[in-house]
This record gives structure tokens, sequence and C-alpha cells, in this order.
């Protein structure tokens, strides 16, 4: 009967023993996938596959860590540009609190429609237009003053469709790649057509990008020590637009070297993308393609929004990725979810 009984205990302890290694192989398989938000296919198996390609060393694509860089655009390519840009929405909010100090801005656009809310009318400004508005309502102020305005305004301002703060409404799938490439030696920068020192008051905070690994559009600024306490005073000139070619210029300016990773989503990225395949070595050039209607938005090639100015994803750009191979992630059917706190 004794010896029944340890048996008995032997078989119990095996069989919890093989439960236990089962359960922790099945853990296992879990943590290892770095992309739990990106349905499986081609879209999902190009970003690891290029990540094991340039950090394994006996890969012929390997990368030396100090030229691992992989490059994102922000609006539309890591949290949703529609119905207007973040910053547009901003520098808005910011004319109607400076109009009572400017009574000439009701006889004169863009300020006009601005303030007269005529929607159709600001879906048609042009560069000019918002350089005009960016002027009043972005400079005349020091670099600290600036950020600070930014940092109120993204405190109370909610996107109007999901009445979420905007910076909520960043794409979970792609924060998970940006976490990836960065756990393999990456070094991982925000590229955006967006001002820089917009950008930089919550590119930490919310993507783990330090304000060094921002680039973006900027206007002048000037050294003044005047009041005894040196400062940078923004001033109403352009720097560097850094969208179009002026993102390669702004990747070399401030970066110095080709990435070899590049996300975008729209024609204003296609020549970062082209700067990124132009380097030496194993490349990836991705574009966010979005055509999910419910759960955010759909525009471009067979989108529902064929006439929006913002992001655009022209047949041109569909013909242009499909020519050099760069992967197109459609929003639908490669992302599991879209938002962090989606379901």
């Amino acid at each position: 009967m004794k010896l029944v009984t340890v048996h008995v205990r032997w078989i119990v302890r095996a069989a919890l023993t093989l439960c236990l290694a089962l359960l922790g192989t099945a853990g296992a398989h879990a943590q290892r996938d770095p992309l739990p938000s990106w349905n499986n296919g081609p879209a999902k198996e190009a970003i690891i596959t290029f990540v094991k390609d340039t950090t394994d060393k006996s890969s012929p694509k390997y990368i030396e860590p100090q030229d691992r860089v992989a490059t994102f655009d922000q609006d539309g390519t890591l949290w949703t540009e529609h119905p207007l840009y973040a910053q547009a929405m901003f520098a808005l909010s910011r004319l109607g609190q400076l109009a009572p100090q400017h009574p000439e801005w009701k006889e004169k656009d863009p300020f006009k429609s601005v303030l007269a809310g005529d929607r159709e009318a600001m879906s048609k400004f042009n560069e000019s237009d918002w350089l005009q508005i960016v002027a009043v309502t972005h400079a005349g102020m020091s670099t600290e003053e600036f950020q600070a305005l930014v940092r109120q305004w993204l405190a109370t301002a909610k996107a109007p469709r999901f009445d979420r703060p905007y910076t909520d409404l960043v794409y979970q799938p792609m924060l998970e790649a940006m976490k990836y490439l960065r756990e393999k030696g990456f070094r991982v920068y925000i590229v955006t057509g967006g001002g820089q020192e917009f950008v930089r008051v919550y590119s930490e905070r919310v993507y783990d990008v330090p304000p060094e690994q921002v680039v973006g559009s900027s206007i002048v600024t000037k050294y003044d020590d005047s009041g005894g306490k040196p400062v940078l005073m923004r001033e109403p000139k352009v720097f560097l637009i850094d969208d179009g070619p002026g993102k390669a210029v702004g990747i070399n300016l401030f970066i110095g070297k080709h990435p070899s990773a590049a996300f975008g989503n729209s024609g204003g990225d296609a020549q970062m993308l082209e700067w990124t395949q132009a380097g030496d070595g194993a490349h990836l050039m991705m574009l966010v393609h979005h055509d999910d209607a419910t759960r955010e938005y759909a525009y471009g090639p067979g989108g529902g929004l064929p006439d929006t100015h913002v992001g655009t994803f022209s047949e041109a750009l569909m013909t242009e990725a499909n020519k050099n191979g760069w992967i197109v992630i459609s929003m639908k059917n490669d992302w599991k979810r879209i938002f962090p706190f989606d379901q």
C-alpha cells in the first residue's frame, strides 16, 4: 500500500511539473511575440524578419549597432491626423484667444475665415495661409513659453470624434514596433512635418522618444540675453519645413546618416523612404494606409475621404510603393487593435 501511495505521489508530482513546464513554454511563446497588436501577415513578418536579419551577426544583412537608425513620421503614422492635424487645431485655438487683440483679423484672410468658422474656406488653405497662422500663434515668445502653452492646450484639448485627449490617439501597433526596434539596438527618431518644439513637449511621455531624437519643422530662433537670463526667442520666419524633400534634409542635418528603416503614411513621407532606400545595407520602408472607417478613418486609394488634403495617400504613392518594394500596412487588415484603449 505504501508503495502504491509513493507511486501516486510521484505521478501527481510529474504531472504537475509537466503542466507547469507547458504553461511556462506557452508563456514564453506569448512573450516572444514583439508585435501582439498586429495580425499575422506580410507587414508583421517584414518587421520581424528585418530586425532578425539586421541584428544577427551571422546574417549578410547585419547592421552594426551604431548604424541602426529608424525614423517614424508622426501625423497619420503614430497618431491620428483627422479631421485636422493636432498642431493645426492648437494654432486655431490660439488664434481665437489672440483675436480680441487684433480686430483687423476680422477683415483679413486667412484669419477672417478661421474666426468665422468657415470650414470650407479653411479646407482650401495653402502653405502660405498656414504659415501666416503659425507666424502669429507660434512666434514672438521664448521656446519655454511656447512649450508651456502647448502643455496647457494638450491638458484639456480633445479630438472631436473620439472625445479623448490627442495624446490618447496613438497607434498601439506602432508603439510596439518602436519598442521592438529600440530593444534590438535601433535609435528611434520621429521625423515629422509638424513643429519640432511642439512634438518635443510630449514625445518622451507618449512615444518614449527623447526630445533630442525629434526632427521637425522649425522657425528661426534668436539668442537673447537682454533680460539677464538667456532665452531663445521664436521669430516669424521659417527655418526648415520638414516635409517632402525637407525630411531628407532634416535627417541629414540632425541625424547625419541614412536610416535603415522608415515609416510614413503619405506623399510627404515619400522622400524619407527614398532617402532610406538610397543608403547602404538592408532597408525597411513602410507606409500606413488608413482604410478602416469603422475604427478610425478611411482615406487614400479606395477610402471614404478621397478629397482630403490631410495625410494624402494618392494612387501615385501606391504605385511608387509597389514599384520600390515598400510595404503598405493596412490599418484594417494588419492591426488587431488601433489605440491602446481598444479592447
